[in-house]
């Protein structure tokens, strides 16, 4: 078992009707990753994807990878691509099942967004994901 350090919370950055396949072949043919961009995916419905196993390492966070589980939200973004916080209250729901399923398992891991690493220039994944989830 790898060592989990953090938890990290994304938007997809795309209208919540994206799906997941094409994220993930934007992530194949565009970027030229082998692995997907986050290890589960909740849709607008709340439905949980799972993409990775937590064993393996995805691309979530450059530098930060190898020590994180990564969780995304599809949205993130409102129509002119503006950082906007428009979960769905099934993902809010499915977030915090996930999340404290994933603390459970990892109960050291801090949980945070990705804007809040180093040198990350990005408002994902549109709230404050440590503020919001500092007491599971």
């Amino acid at each position: 078992m790898r060592q989990i350090d953090y938890i990290v919370v994304h938007c997809t950055a795309t209208p919540q009707s994206a799906t997941v396949s094409s994220m993930q072949r934007y992530w194949h043919a565009e970027l030229g990753w082998k692995m997907p961009g986050y290890h589960y995916i909740i849709k607008a419905d709340g439905q949980v994807v799972s993409l990775l196993p937590v064993s393996q390492v995805s691309n979530g966070v450059k530098g930060y990878n190898s020590k994180s589980i990564n969780v995304a939200y599809i949205g993130g973004v409102d129509n002119t691509g503006k950082a906007i916080d428009n979960r769905t209250t099934a993902q809010k729901n499915s977030l915090i099942n996930l999340l404290t399923e994933l603390k459970g398992n990892y109960p050291h891991a801090i949980i945070q967004g990705h804007r809040d690493f180093p040198g990350v220039k990005k408002d994902c994944p549109s709230f404050n994901a440590k503020a919001e989830y500092m007491t599971l």
